[in-house]
């Protein structure tokens, strides 16, 4: 699957059928090595309208769908909880 068949979906949480955000507004990380995508990176807005991140691994994405992602936010961590984490 390429991003272009991503783009524009959007991004709805699979307990809550809440909207996440859209594709276009993420970012993905990938394994540079394998080439394979880890998770999606969605920024939402926090408490006090600051701008955090929930980062979603690729088995956290329950169904890719013609026109939005369903993804399971119970496998999600914040950015900051990634950044805190030892290497």
């Amino acid at each position: 699957m390429k991003y272009s068949d991503l783009a524009g979906k959007e991004i709805i949480d699979i307990d809550e059928g809440v909207r996440l955000g859209v594709v276009n507004e993420t970012d993905l990380i990938v394994n540079l090595a394998t080439g394979m995508v880890e998770s999606i990176v969605i920024p939402y807005r926090g408490r006090f309208f600051h701008r955090r991140e929930l980062v979603v691994p690729w088995h956290g994405i329950r169904k890719i769908g013609v026109d939005l992602i369903v993804v399971d936010l119970s496998t999600a961590e914040t950015g900051d909880e990634l950044r805190r984490r030892p290497l």
